[in-house]
């Protein structure tokens, strides 16, 4: 994710205890924009405010294992082509 120079996923700190997470794909002025608020639950973890419709949890160790969770999810969903639906002729009605 390091070697990516432009990522579409961005980690901001908002406070010493809060981030978002921001999906550059959209403008600052669209509600897209933000993808997920993090904030410090404990000294070890982080809980997680989906934005958006997401599977994934609400608890992580680091507000980084946040952003590499929403990276590696959107990513792999364009991973693999369409599946092909077969196309059959109408049954006739007798």
């Amino acid at each position: 994710m390091s070697g990516d120079p432009d990522p579409r996923y961005v980690l901001h700190r908002v406070t010493p205890s809060e981030w978002v997470i921001n999906d550059r794909r959209y403008e600052t002025n669209d509600p897209r924009h933000v993808v997920a608020c993090v904030y410090e639950y404990a000294e070890t973890e982080v809980e997680v405010v989906w934005l958006r419709d997401l599977p994934l949890a609400a608890r992580y160790t680091t507000a980084y294992e946040v952003l590499e969770e929403v990276t590696r999810v959107q990513d792999s969903s364009r991973a693999t082509r369409p599946i092909a639906i077969p196309h059959l002729p109408p049954l006739l009605a007798t």
